[in-house]
């Protein structure tokens, strides 16, 4: 069965705990002509794996914005490094992850799927042909690596605040950036492959102003991070590696996971 289901999260890296409840994280799944089939958000494990379930009907394939292989004592994995030194130019990195990390919520879940028969892959073997399989992405590689969306200098700074620039200054700052942002999401529409924004009436709420409000504006964050990861399953999908590259080790131990990040990617990106 060919694989029409595209699955992004945007998943919070902070799992409940100790009292405090789970961050929000952004879903999305689309098909593969660029309708929005479902969007929204989960809190936790159990609800994230609870709705991947509802939405997957045969064959899918989810890109998940966390890490899902971490064995590194120390550092930085070397998905993470290449990131940095692919796309700094970019002005895009990744955060460090190890053992040591405190917050490992993406490991959890990739185990949690496997009991329920997803597989991961490495991206390796390039796009699976049928099956529900789930890799690791990084919306920011998606952004400065897809030239559809057009940022061919740097990143947007729909997110990160400048430490020079002051709070006040920022939410205007960041507000301007998404509102951009989801403007050259809605020209995705003859992409190939496409994203309807305004195929879902969740979606279709972004194309108004982005909040100022830290909390409201974070809501609305994580759901565009989902649909970047939806879409750029989508793009690894149909393009491959022609559109894609795999960010990490090349060896592949027997039975070992490998730690990779699929990243779009453009010539003056790759290895």
């Amino acid at each position: 069965m060919t694989i029409d289901r595209f699955i992004g999260l945007d998943l919070a890296w902070r799992n409940s705990h100790a009292g405090m409840g789970a961050n929000e994280t952004g879903a999305a799944v689309i098909n593969r002509h660029g309708r929005v089939l479902d969007a929204g958000w989960t809190r936790g494990l159990d609800e994230t794996a609870e709705w991947v379930a509802a939405v997957v009907e045969g064959s899918a394939l989810l890109f998940i914005d966390a890490p899902l292989v971490v064995d590194n004592p120390g550092g930085q994995r070397l998905c993470e490094t290449q990131v940095g030194n692919r796309y700094g130019r970019w002005k895009v990195s990744a955060n460090t992850t190890n053992l040591r990390s405190p917050r490992q919520a993406g490991v959890a879940l990739r185990r949690r799927l496997e009991e329920q028969g997803w597989r991961y892959a490495d991206g390796y073997d390039g796009p699976a042909a049928d099956g529900r399989w789930c890799s690791e992405c990084y919306p920011y590689t998606t952004l400065v690596g897809a030239p559809e969306l057009g940022y061919d200098i740097e990143r947007p700074r729909y997110k990160r605040k400048p430490s020079a620039v002051r709070i006040a200054q920022w939410r205007s700052m960041r507000q301007a950036a998404c509102d951009e942002l989801v403007r050259r999401l809605s020209g995705l529409a003859k992409a190939d492959p496409p994203l309807l924004l305004d195929s879902h009436p969740v979606t279709r709420q972004l194309t108004e102003p982005s909040p100022l409000d830290d909390a409201a504006y974070k809501h609305r964050e994580d759901l565009i991070d989902a649909l970047l990861c939806a879409w750029t399953a989508a793009l690894w999908s149909r393009h491959g590696t022609n559109r894609c590259q795999v960010l990490g080790p090349t060896d592949r131990p027997a039975h070992t996971p490998v730690a990779t990040i699929v990243a779009p990617a453009r010539p003056e990106q790759r290895r």
